[in-house]
Order: C-alpha cells, then sequence, then structure tokens
C-alpha cells in the first residue's frame, strides 16, 4: 500500500499517532507516472511535493543549446518539488521527469500547511528533510568545484548506490556535467584499478 509506506517513512524520524496517519491518507494522492512522464514542466508553478514509492524520477533543466543538466534523482523514499517554485508560486524553470515507470504519493501545498498547522510533527519532519537535503546539495556545490570528475562519480556512487545500474549512462554524465564519453573513460579507469 503506498500511503503506509509513506507513514513508515515519517515513522523512522517521529512515529505518528493514528489521527496523523488518518490525515496523511486522507490528504494526500496517489499517482502512477510512465516513463519519460512529467511530474513538473519548466514554466508551470510548482505545487506539491512528491513521494516516490516506487521508481525513479529526475529534476532537470535545459539550456538554450537543448542540453539538460540533472540536478536531482529520487528514487524509493525519497522526495522531489521545486521548493524555489513551490514557495513563491512563480514559474517554473525546471522539470521533473520520471526516468523509469514510477508510483508516488502526492502532497499539495494547501494540504502540507494544514498538517503544519494542525500537527506540529509534520512541520519538523520537513524541516529535517528539507535541511538534509540542503547539506547535500550544499556537498555536491562544493564537490563540482573542487573535485576531479572521477571523484565527483565516486561520490555519485556513494550517495546513490541503487541507481548506478539503473540510470543510463548520459542521466548520470549530466549530473556529473561530465560528456557520456568522459563518463565511460572513467568508468573503465575504475574497473582497471
Amino acid at each position: 500500500m503506498p500511503k503506509q509506506q509513506l507513514i513508515t517513512y515519517f515513522d523512522q524520524f517521529l512515529a505518528l499517532e493514528e489521527e496523523e496517519k488518518n490525515a496523511l491518507v486522507e490528504r494526500t494522492q496517489e499517482r502512477k507516472i510512465k516513463r519519460r512522464q512529467f511530474v513538473l514542466q519548466e514554466g508551470d508553478v510548482c505545487r506539491h511535493y512528491n513521494f516516490v514509492v516506487k521508481g525513479c524520477l529526475k529534476m532537470y533543466s535545459v539550456d538554450e543549446n537543448g542540453t539538460e543538466h540533472n540536478l536531482q534523482f529520487a528514487a524509493e523514499n525519497e522526495w522531489m518539488t521545486d521548493l524555489g517554485s513551490l514557495f513563491s508560486e512563480k514559474p517554473s524553470m525546471l522539470y521533473i521527469e520520471a526516468v523509469e515507470p514510477s508510483l508516488i504519493v502526492r502532497i499539495e501545498k494547501e494540504d502540507l500547511k494544514f498538517f503544519f498547522v494542525n500537527y506540529p510533527k509534520f512541520d519538523r519532519n520537513f524541516r529535517v528533510m528539507t535541511e538534509n537535503k540542503y547539506v547535500e546539495l550544499q556537498s555536491r556545490l562544493l564537490q563540482n568545484i573542487s573535485s576531479s570528475a572521477q571523484e565527483r562519480y565516486l561520490q555519485f556512487l556513494a550517495n546513490y548506490p541503487h541507481l548506478s545500474n539503473r540510470l543510463p549512462n548520459t542521466q548520470i554524465a549530466s549530473y556529473l556535467g561530465i560528456t557520456p564519453e568522459f563518463l565511460s573513460k572513467i568508468r573503465k579507469k575504475i574497473a582497471g584499478r
């Protein structure tokens, strides 16, 4: 049951009371996403958080040359949203797309506010999740400006061990800011150790 997986996720931070679990079930929506289907497109205002029950999502931008730049992946028991668009209510500059057929549970912004006001545990849980993601993004930014491509790839493997065999080279290379050909060279070098 997808919503039960979401409840289990929250229980690992602060165990939910029965009333909180019931509210979570009532105020979230399950959605099946086909491979390559968008959850958010550039120009749309983001209005929800997405919890991945099954599958994998990617968040990316596309530059003026049509090149895709992957910012983040989210697989089972991970979240994805465009926080900037969600809270500013301005059009997103990002896409969120399914890399694999996926099942997600969505929390709309208005329901999120309801949880924050009526059930303080959710406010704390989302704050901790956001803080953890911020720390992860700071670390990634520092890596991008101070690490070699091989070091970034090894860190990708450490951060996403469950995705390295599920994502095509093009997706991983885009995330690392290198070409797929260069990623192949790095993989061969690591395998030859």
